[in-house]
């Protein structure tokens, strides 16, 4: 279950099973090389969990405003157990950053409530580029490890 020192799941936890997993993707291609290596990560620690490669989709979209749209035509199919939003906002001069990062969060949250399915949100919002390429490797990782557990504690409940 949990470690006793850090509170990190077990790799053998029965929540983090993706064998029978079926799980989209959404990746946003601006700023796309931080989105490229997010999606990698997180299709390899999708796989590291065992969900067969078969059973994941990515889309693309162009940006991180046009995630919830894509999210609500996967969810609305309802094939999958878990979705994951996958995107990268860095902050400018302008609000624009302010916008696009809470419009995409807030479109992000309500399609996982209105669809009652788990959606892993790893759309980075950060200050600069330096940032967004030291969390791209771990965010896309987590968004995998999220998308898991949560749909394994959706079919319990």
């Amino acid at each position: 279950m949990f470690g006793a020192d850090k509170g990190n799941i077990a790799p053998q936890d029965h929540r983090l099973d993706g064998k029978k997993l079926r799980i989209g993707i959404v990746q946003a291609r601006f700023n796309e090389g931080i989105t490229e290596a997010l999606a990698q990560a997180c299709k390899a620690e999708l796989l590291v969990l065992g969900v067969q490669e078969k059973q994941i989709s990515l889309v693309q979209v162009p940006g991180a405003l046009e995630v919830p749209l894509a999210l609500q035509a996967m969810a609305e199919k309802a094939s999958y157990d878990a979705l994951i939003a996958l995107g990268c906002i860095i902050r400018g001069e302008t609000y624009h950053f302010e916008l696009v990062a809470n419009e995409s969060g807030a479109g992000v949250s309500r399609i996982a409530l209105d669809y009652q399915l788990p959606i892993a949100n790893a759309i980075l919002t950060t200050e600069n580029l330096e940032q967004a390429v030291a969390r791209q490797t771990d965010k896309g990782r987590d968004a995998a490890r999220v998308a898991v557990e949560m749909a394994n504690l959706m079919d319990e409940i």
